[in-house]
């Protein structure tokens, strides 16, 4: 039988409560959903505060989750705390991650990442995912509008929210943080004049992307060292903000690429 069999438990209750921004930043505690996300937030250091397992939905038991010693709960309650489609049985709360600026390990020719309120979880997620990819230094993310620490920003991410060093920041800290490093500013916008491939995009960087509907704020747009845009032949004239973020980020490591290959 399992250790939890109602949906009403206080500790799925608790769980539940997770899911709201304001109960995340007072509790300081975050809801991490499936096998994989699970074992990356591992892998980052992070340990559990609970874990939960629905052995009639779980398809995977990997040893490393088991150790933990899971709660294991009834199908219901799982449900009442899942926010996964097609779950795999496996739940857990974590502490978020705490980040700062001055954790930031950057390489010899930093390339990083910066948003400026972005909205949809699912943009942010990709956005994270991308930069994983490309093994970015970082991701700042500024004045968010959707946290960093949204279960569905997790999901997006497929849980590179733990191995890319995201950190939420101000703008006014971050403009501080790019200057102090030399690291010029690269700022994405439909207005612009250059196109995204006409700039040098090998010197130490941060790509600036801004929110869905309106981009950029001018506080962005006045500091940029560049403002590129990408060439639109369709009749909308910008793309999805993760979309966007992917395209410029592949053409920086294409040239930096190319830069390495001449030497």
């Amino acid at each position: 039988m399992p250790d939890i069999l109602s949906p009403h438990n206080e500790r799925v209750r608790y769980a539940v409560r997770l899911r709201e921004r304001r109960y995340r930043q007072q509790e300081g505690q975050m809801l991490v959903e499936g096998v994989y996300e699970l074992t990356l937030a591992l892998h980052s250091g992070l340990q559990p505060r609970t874990v939960f397992l629905c052995e009639e939905l779980a398809r995977e038991r990997p040893a490393a989750l088991l150790a933990l010693q899971p709660l294991t709960v009834s199908r219901a309650a799982f449900a009442k705390m899942s926010y996964r489609e097609n779950p795999d049985g496996w739940l857990a709360i974590f502490p978020c991650p705490r980040r700062t600026l001055e954790s930031l390990a950057l390489s010899a020719t930093p390339l990083l990442i910066l948003t400026e309120a972005v909205e949809k979880p699912g943009n942010l997620g990709a956005i994270l995912r991308t930069a994983d990819a490309a093994g970015v230094d970082g991701v700042l993310v500024c004045d968010p509008r959707a946290d960093l620490y949204n279960p569905n920003v997790v999901r997006a991410s497929r849980g590179t929210l733990f191995t890319v060093p995201a950190i939420e920041t101000s703008n006014a800290a971050a403009l501080t943080y790019l200057r102090a490093h030399g690291i010029s500013l690269l700022a994405t916008t439909p207005q612009a004049e250059a196109l995204y491939t006409e700039v040098n995009l090998s010197q130490p960087l941060c790509i600036a992307v801004g929110a869905e509907d309106e981009g950029l704020s001018p506080f962005w747009l006045r500091q940029a060292d560049w403002q590129v845009r990408i060439p639109m032949q369709g009749r909308v004239n910008s793309l999805n903000v993760a979309t966007a973020t992917a395209i410029v980020l592949y053409e920086a490591l294409r040239q930096r690429a190319q830069v390495s290959r001449a030497r």
